[in-house]
Formats: C-alpha cells, structure tokens, sequence
C-alpha cells in the first residue's frame, strides 16, 4: 500500500512538473526598470503574475533609458528562448532588428507604445494615439485661454507614440484653436525623457522667445520638468504647460498650479493588456474586434483604422488638482 502511495504522488509530481513545462515564458520588457512609470507598470505585471500562475510571468528592464541596452536585453531573452516578448521601445528603428530575431526565432511580440513597429505580431495601444494627442492639446488649450503661442516637447524626434501625440495636438489645434500659434522656430524640442532636461529646456525656450505662451509634454517627464521651470522664472498663471504624468509624483505641482492638467493611462494596466494579448495569441485564439481583454478601458478594443496590427483601447483620463489623491499611485 505504502508502495502503491509512492508510486500515485511521484506520478502527480511529474504531471505537476509537466504542467509547468507547458506553460509560457512571457517577459515585458519596458524602456527602463527605474523610471516611476515602469515601476507602476511593473506592479500591474506581477499583480496579473501571481492571479495566472498557469504562464511565468514577469518584467525586465534596463537599468536606464537606452535603445543599445534594450536591444540587447531582447537578444538576449530569444536567446534565452522564450515564448513571448512584451516590449514598450525606446527607439522605434533600433529595435526592429532584434524583434525580427525574435519573431524569426517562434516568438510572440507584442508592443506598447509602438505603433509603427514592423516585426510585431501586435501593438496594444491605451487608445488612439492621434485623439490622445488632441486630448493633451484641450487640456492646454484650456488653461492657455485658447489664444497664444506654444510648442511640442516629445522625448525623441524618434519616439513613435510621442511624436504622434505631438502631432496630433497640432492638428487638433488648427482644427479648433485658431487663436493659438505653433511657434515657427522650434515647432518640436526634445527632453530625451528626462526631467531635468525638460526643466533646461523649458528655460531657454521662455527666455529667448518672450511670447511663447505654452508647452505641449507627451513624455512623462515633460510637462513636470516644463513646470519647475515656470515656478523658478516666476511665471506661474503666465505660461502653461500639460502632458502626461504620474498622480502621485505631480501632486504638488498640480495643487501649487504650476500644471494645471495633466493626462494618463494607468501603466499598470497597459501592461496587463500586453500579457493578456500575449497569452491570446500563444494560445492561437483569433485576435478579432472588437476584442475583449478583460481590463478597463480594453474591453472593446478596435483595430486602427487601416491596420490589422494595431490594437487600441479607450484608457485616458485627465489629472487635475481635484482628482491628484484619488488614484492611489
């Protein structure tokens, strides 16, 4: 009987191993590991990790923001073989190469952020890149009074999504703002998604264009930046600034009024919605809108006019001084 027993658990034990076996490797691998933006993605991650043991799920970064160093991290994980690869690139042309290794190699890529992306099988965007653009430009609009001069920060001049965005602002603008101006001689300046970059930048561009009225941020680094400028140079109420932005890490920049909006889609749950496509595929489930995903604001997600790639949801929302303490992160 004692036998009999030993045999029945060593046999659980290896069909408990095999089913392990069967379970899929899916990395999410965003721009950097330290940047508050993919710390809050990553907690979504492992949130969605422990409830779906079924897969080994888990986030990798770099230890900055480096196209070379992301490159090389996807190499590293095709060869290291796994099943899917989750990416936000920091650099849409660099990175192509190793996610057509990667792809060539049997594996699953899914981007965020990464909407002119070639070797993906699909881009999980938070919504329409062009709308959030035209999103961002109401917010400074408003507190601009619809009227003056301002320009665009992106992060890099080869950042897919923010220079979409920015774009999309543009339009947006001269669409429905005819009283405010795009300034002529720097329409687009870069902040390399630094903050304190975004700060020196913002000041050189105040002092050698009086006029300029306003800066449109995308990088979550911008508009804060933008604002530490405009309390130092004393032109708070004067000039404005809106973008994207963490709650918590803006909360008294919004209640002091150096930003008086800012917007977002929680990280957390776009990561969640890269794995959750991840799985769909790995598991050869038909990819057809509008697509179910189970999290808000991708519960009915559409595929981009034009495109059988990408993927977009309806997650935004707007931060004010109002709203800052209500999101819990």
């Amino acid at each position: 009987m004692k036998k009999f027993l030993a045999l029945v658990l060593a046999a659980l034990m290896l069909l408990s191993c095999a089913a392990m076996a069967e379970g899929y490797e899916i990395v999410v691998v965003p721009k950097d590991a330290s940047n508050p933006w993919f710390v809050r993605m990553e907690t979504g991650v492992n949130e969605y990790a422990a409830a779906h043991t079924e897969d080994t799920i888990y986030q990798k970064g770099t230890p900055e923001i480096d196209p070379t160093l992301q490159s090389q991290l996807v190499m590293d994980l095709v060869a290291q073989g796994v099943d899917a690869i989750c990416v936000v690139p920091v650099d849409l042309e660099s990175i192509e190469p190793a996610l057509k290794a990667a792809r060539d190699a049997g594996i699953v890529v899914i981007a965020h952020e990464g909407a002119g992306l070639e070797n993906v099988d699909y881009d999980i965007e938070a919504f329409n890149n062009e709308l959030y653009g035209a999103f961002i430009m109401d917010n400074l609009a408003h507190a601009m009074g619809e009227e003056g001069i301002y320009t665009t920060m992106v992060a890099d001049l080869t950042n897919g999504s923010h220079n979409e965005w920015a774009d999309g602002g543009v339009k947006h603008q001269q669409e429905a703002y005819p009283n405010m101006t795009l300034l002529e001689a720097e329409p687009r300046v870069e902040s390399h998604d630094n903050g304190d970059t975004a700060y020196q930048v913002a000041k050189e561009l105040f002092k050698k264009y009086p006029d300029l009225k306003g800066i449109m941020g995308t990088s979550s680094y911008d508009a804060p930046g933008v604002a530490r400028a405009i309390e130092e140079l004393g032109l708070s109420g004067k000039v404005f600034t809106a973008g994207t932005g963490m709650p918590a890490d803006n909360a008294e920049l919004l209640k002091s009024g150096a930003i008086q909006y800012l917007t977002l889609w929680d990280p957390a749950v776009a990561g969640e919605a890269m794995v959750v496509l991840a799985q769909k595929v790995l598991n050869g489930e038909e990819i057809a809108a509008p697509l179910d995903l189970g999290l808000e604001g991708y519960e009915a997600v559409q595929f981009k006019e034009g495109s059988d790639k990408v993927l977009e949801g309806t997650g935004w929302f707007t931060i004010s001084a109002e709203n800052v303490d209500s999101f819990g992160f």
